[in-house]
């Protein structure tokens, strides 16, 4: 591990500050991202224009779980980018049944349809769990109805936010989609209530990300499988954030024993190189589809094919789901003393993965992350006093120590 020379925010470099004030003069503010500007980064560092070094404890949001600049996976785009990037789905290429083959047997499932950022994925699942409503389940044409949770996240796009309950993601963008129908998360009683003969699909996060890492109530994801089953609904699992080894688990459905009928993957899948996503299910679900009927020009595209591939190779040997889980019995150990101390509300999460209440007596949750990035550190916060924290699986105890000790520091612990 290597030292960090703290600065305030407000004596930032003359680079960084020419930077941000470009960036803010020419982009659109849907980002209020911490005033650090990265150069290069590799494992869990990042290194600023500055040459300062930070501790990346956020991972793009679980999307480097295998670190910044992982060589296998770095080399296997290099050998991909010297043969052919892409197709589009007019044609075969070489690398797409090998990929749709390997993801489907990680996933103990059958077929794969793959697109490019989570929401893309989400999207085809809602649109999947409809199509399969009506040719399977029978619901009548129009008429079919998803059930998903308070509090979710699942992208951005117009249908996905008409059925979010953040004001901030949803106002200003109607008219909304319908279809959607919102239960509390974890309530198995209200799922119950909401699920009729229309309804297609269940759609939730087996832990929901965004909120602030909220774990379920025990028992609830054996319970939404058991009542899917019963009453002939698809189960689809947003497994973006939580899957691919970041709760010390492939997926986090397997804490209880769960297999959803429908995954939705992304993040992690392309290895932090490249956009790769997909929704993986069996034949009886996603055979629904016939040509013509959904796409993506890059979905699926050989660059991506020959890095996801590569992701499935490193978690089919399970050492990062094991080593997610060994670090995370230590994080969550760690960050239980703080609650203890009173610094800390609250910690919820598995693995490698951590929604940390804040005290608010000490700050903010921008607050806290602000102060953690003069001391090196990089988190992300949400909800008022919240921040996430979310190494690379790839980092070591001492430097995952190093930045336990930094919120120690802010919280004069």
């Amino acid at each position: 591990m290597t030292s960090v020379t703290p600065h305030p925010a407000e004596d930032a470099p003359a680079a960084t500050e020419s930077y941000i004030s470009s960036s803010d003069a020419h982009s659109a503010h849907n980002y209020h991202p911490l005033p650090v500007v990265v150069a290069t980064a590799d494992g869990a560092w990042m290194t600023d224009v500055e040459g300062r070094r930070y501790l990346d404890m956020l991972a793009g949001y679980s999307a480097l779980n295998f670190g910044h600049g992982n060589r296998r996976l770095i080399e296997a785009a290099k050998a991909q980018l010297e043969r052919v990037t892409l197709t589009s789905r007019a044609f075969h290429h070489d690398r797409f049944a090998e990929f749709c083959t390997e993801l489907a047997e990680l996933c103990g499932m059958e077929m794969v349809l793959p697109m490019n950022t989570g929401a893309e994925a989400v999207e085809t699942a809602v649109k999947t769990a409809r199509k399969w409503g009506y040719r399977v389940k029978g619901v009548p044409d129009g008429r079919a109805r998803i059930v998903v949770a308070s509090d979710n996240f699942h992208g951005r796009t117009t249908t996905i936010v008409s059925f979010s309950t953040d004001a901030e993601a949803r106002a200003d963008f109607g008219p909304y989609t319908p279809g959607f129908d919102i239960v509390p998360y974890g309530d198995l009683a209200a799922l119950r209530e909401a699920v009729t003969d229309e309804t297609v699909a269940v759609l939730l996060e087996p832990i929901q990300g965004e909120a602030g890492v909220l774990v379920p109530p025990p028992g609830y994801l054996a319970g939404v499988r058991e009542l899917t089953r019963e009453r002939s609904v698809l189960f689809i699992a947003d497994e973006i954030q939580s899957g691919l080894g970041r709760t010390g688990r492939t997926f986090a459905c397997e804490h209880e024993g769960v297999v959803p009928d429908v995954y939705v993957l992304g993040k992690a899948l392309g290895g932090g190189v490249v956009p790769v996503s997909a929704v993986v299910s069996s034949k009886d679900v996603l055979g629904v589809f016939r040509p013509g009927e959904h796409g993506s020009t890059f979905g699926g595209n050989p660059l991506a094919c020959a890095v996801a591939l590569e992701v499935i190779a490193m978690l089919r040997t399970g050492e990062f789901q094991q080593r997610a889980a060994e670090l995370g019995e230590h994080l969550h150990s760690e960050l239980g003393l703080l609650v203890g101390a009173g610094k800390v509300a609250q910690v919820r999460g598995r693995g490698l993965w951590a929604g940390v209440d804040i005290d608010p007596s000490y700050g903010t949750g921008r607050e806290i992350s602000e102060k953690l990035m003069d001391r090196g550190v990089l988190v992300k916060d949400t909800h008022g006093s919240t921040i996430r924290i979310a190494p690379p699986l790839v980092i070591s105890k001492e430097d995952l120590d190093w930045g336990l000790d930094q919120l120690r520091a802010v919280l004069g612990a």
